[in-house]
């Protein structure tokens, strides 16, 4: 559906149309719901089934686990405590993270844990924002004592057990040394759920209180949360996997009995949230905004300029390409093309199709969110189909292409 002239051709939206019917054709991917925009102007494409054996049509306010794209929203409530000065982005974050005081730091990366030295300097809120506290997923390094120690706390999200609340959570961290210096290097996702348990300490409220309070409820994002209302549940798909050898679709997580059918213990700022096509895009409009939404200013100027600038030392950045290679998912989307800001990607070269400064992030359940300030535009692709086989990442690449190529001004 589209109103007015928003700048795509008519021949183009088509293309993008008939490129993504062809996905879903293909049998591996059940179903998708896309929005473009440019200004007030949007496209938005429904097609395929909630199931893979078929059942009910898709529809534009399905609900999608996000994943990853969690990231670029959540990073928002902590924007809005810099706003406020209830934080500073040298704040050292031992007051309300006391569990991260006095920290060690391995010797080297593949060492035993025991072999660390003490760190150089404390942890301030600046390395949790850019995501190079000094620990994180570090894919280049499955298999060190190290990581092997990150899953078997339970400190990350998709393994069997969930991650456990706040409290024991940040215990567990604190009793693991850290990888690299604060400061030292860039590291992927933890810092992400850690800002989560800072905004809830700094503000007496549960996360997702506070996320509703000052972001998903002046932006209507009414669909957006941690998990998915009991009246709500038959607008969440189940979640799929394909087998990576045969291809086939395994069911990862269903709807109803899920694990987003009830309030998590633990409210990931990473990767826990579940949205719409819509909802995300009023928040990636807003950014696109300079932060005001309609009449009503979300974050300052300055913030949303923070947050979609890149951000990282050539070492630092060194480490995010290392990862952006060894990812299939990231690897075939839009965030391999240069930076980080605040949790997201901000490109810095021309890759493929899209300009220098757009921001966003993928994720591993098979969504894709981004904004360009150069065109005015935003994407938003959303399935029910993870990671673990390129098809669900061709399908973006071939959203992001598409999209680009029907712009017409």
């Amino acid at each position: 559906m589209r109103t007015g002239d928003s700048g795509f051709s008519a021949a183009g939206l088509r293309r993008l149309r008939e490129v993504l019917a062809r996905h879903v054709d293909s049998g591996k991917i059940p179903g998708l719901v896309a929005l473009v925009g440019r200004g007030e102007e949007t496209h938005v494409e429904v097609i395929g089934t909630m199931r893979h054996d078929g059942g009910a049509p898709m529809r534009r306010d399905t609900i999608f686990r996000m994943a990853s794209t969690s990231k670029p929203v959540t990073v928002a409530a902590a924007m809005v405590l810099l706003d406020e000065c209830r934080l500073r982005l040298d704040d050292v974050v031992e007051p309300w993270l006391p569990e991260l005081a006095d920290r060690r730091v391995l010797k080297r990366i593949d060492g035993p844990l025991e072999d660390t030295v003490p760190a150089r300097r404390p942890i301030i809120v600046r390395d949790l924002l850019t995501s190079t506290f000094g620990l994180g997923m570090d894919m280049t390094s499955l298999g060190t004592p190290i990581m092997n120690a990150v899953f078997e706390q339970g400190l990350t999200p998709n393994l069997p057990e969930p991650m456990p609340e706040p409290d024991e959570w940040m215990r567990r961290l604190g009793t693991l040394p850290l990888m690299h210096q604060p400061g030292e290097r860039w590291q992927y996702h933890i810092s992400n759920d850690l800002l989560g348990v800072l905004v809830a300490r700094v503000t007496g409220q549960p996360f997702e209180t506070f996320l509703r309070e000052r972001v998903f409820d002046p932006l209507g994002m009414k669909d957006t949360g941690f998990h998915v209302p009991a009246d709500k549940i038959d607008r969440l798909p189940p979640s799929y996997v394909p087998d990576p050898q045969a291809g086939e679709l395994i069911m990862w997580d269903e709807a109803e009995g899920g694990r987003h059918s009830r309030p998590p213990a633990f409210q990931g700022g990473g990767g826990g949230l579940v949205s719409t096509v819509d909802d995300y895009h009023a928040y990636f409009q807003m950014l696109l905004n300079h932060g005001k939404h309609g009449g009503e200013r979300i974050l300052s100027r300055p913030a949303v300029e923070l947050m979609t600038t890149h951000r990282l030392t050539p070492e630092q950045t060194a480490a995010r390409s290392a990862m952006a290679r060894d990812n299939v998912h990231v690897s075939f989307g839009q965030g391999q093309h240069g930076g980080w800001g605040f949790g997201m990607a901000v490109r810095t070269y021309r890759g493929d199709y899209a300009s220098i400064g757009q921001f966003g992030w993928d994720g591993g359940t098979g969504t894709s969110t981004y904004a360009d300030p150069d065109k005015q535009l935003t994407g938003i692709l959303l399935t029910q189909v993870g990671m673990s086989t390129p098809d669900s990442a061709r399908l973006i690449h071939d959203f992001w292409t598409t999209l680009y190529q029907a712009i017409d001004d």
